[in-house]
């Protein structure tokens, strides 16, 4: 079981990573511009988070198994929309369909392990999950570019859409229904609407989603910018930009193992700490190197790999943090804290995407604007109320 709900958490960045050493072929490909393959990401990014405030209400109201599997049917369907793509403005359109199945992954992924694990254990199993499933973003983007150089970018979608049909069969075999406590309400207006009030005024869910959705804004940006920056800048090849890529999310992998050992000797709030601090120093580290005109690509791979460490202390904590003090609603919690943090990152996306200018200094300024208000949140929502309580 742990297995399968890692691969659900990971079908978004999957869905992002292995597509990432391609998005200068699609540029050349369609004649577009940056800004306009960029929007293929940040469309799925928009798609995902949209979908999330929807299927945690259903998740409540029908259980997890049958959202599950009608999200991960439709976003095999959408990959072979993607895949016959005509131009780039197809391309998008297929990329937020994608993403509209897509996010049952995460979504309903969490809120399973909060439904077998209760609050506690979700903290120590979601670590483990984020930790297992960085394997798939190291190797999403190696398996990528081969693609990308054997067969072209339409190969990716090829494989997007065995993942998705191969998932919605393993889904449909092994997982059980896991929501014992079916809310026959869960989809009514004004239920929704209160239970997202009641979750927006609650300082310790908000201080815990404003953390985790700008530091995972921070690494989306280096997801968006990386492959124009590395590959089209520093003159990486496709082929090597995995490794690169993979490099940075053994960064992430090493956090959440980390955070997963220490969390319930140190406490959520001390390792997400010392998570968004470390990220504000790492986009430090970036900044200066990028001022200073770097040609070489371990100027981005080595604060970036740091960034990565401190994103893997701060979102498996801050997501337990969140969702945890809500087991009546945790599929809403889970949608509210997905929708946002999926539409910072988009936003972030597509502000890199307008802002790049051929070197890697928009990338590193917003990566490192990302962190800072990341730690700020964290430090004015959750830090300081601490200590006053």
């Amino acid at each position: 079981m742990p297995l399968l709900l890692t691969a659900l958490v990971a079908i978004g960045p999957v869905s992002t990573d292995l597509y990432l050493p391609s998005l200068p072929a699609v540029m050349r490909a369609f004649k577009a511009d940056v800004a306009e393959t960029q929007l293929t990401l940040s469309a799925f990014m928009a798609g995902f988070g949209l979908m999330m405030l929807v299927y945690g209400p259903l998740s409540d109201r029908f259980g997890r198994r049958p959202v599950l599997l009608s999200g991960m049917a439709l976003y095999a369907l959408a990959s072979v929309f993607c895949l016959l793509a005509p131009s780039i403005e197809v391309l998008i359109v297929g990329r937020f369909l994608q993403a509209l199945g897509a996010s049952c992954g995460p979504v309903l992924g969490r809120a399973v392990v909060r439904d077998i694990y209760g609050r506690e254990g979700s903290a120590r199993v979601l670590s483990y999950m984020a930790s297992a499933m960085a394997v798939a973003p190291a190797v999403a983007p190696i398996l990528g570019g081969f693609l990308e150089t054997l067969f072209g970018w339409r190969s990716n979608f090829v494989a997007l859409l065995g993942f998705g049909a191969a998932m919605t069969l393993a889904l449909f075999l092994l997982l059980p229904e896991t929501n014992r406590h079916q809310d026959g309400e869960a989809l009514s207006p004004g239920r929704l609407l209160a239970n997202m009030l009641a979750l927006m005024k609650d300082r310790r869910f908000m201080g815990y989603t404003v953390t985790l959705s700008f530091s995972f804004a921070a690494l989306f940006t280096f997801i968006s910018g990386s492959s124009f920056v590395l590959i089209d800048v520093m003159g990486v090849a496709p082929g090597n930009f995995g490794f690169c890529f993979a490099a940075v999310v053994a960064g992430y992998m090493s956090g959440s193992l980390i955070a997963g050992r220490f969390t319930a000797s140190y406490g959520l709030d001390r390792m997400i700490g010392l998570g968004v601090w470390l990220g504000v120093g790492a986009g430090g580290l970036l900044t200066v190197l990028a001022l200073l005109g770097p040609t070489h690509w371990a100027a981005v791979v080595g604060p970036m790999s740091l960034m990565f460490f401190s994103v893997g202390l701060v979102l498996p904590n801050s997501s337990a943090g969140a969702i945890g003090p809500f087991p009546q609603m945790a599929g809403s919690a889970s949608s509210l804290l997905g929708f946002l943090q999926t539409g910072t990152g988009a936003l972030a996306g597509m502000l890199i995407g307008h802002l790049h200018d051929g070197s890697p200094r928009p990338m590193a300024l917003l990566v490192l604007a990302m962190a800072s208000a990341s730690a700020l949140g964290f430090w004015i929502l959750i830090s300081k109320t601490r200590t006053q309580a």
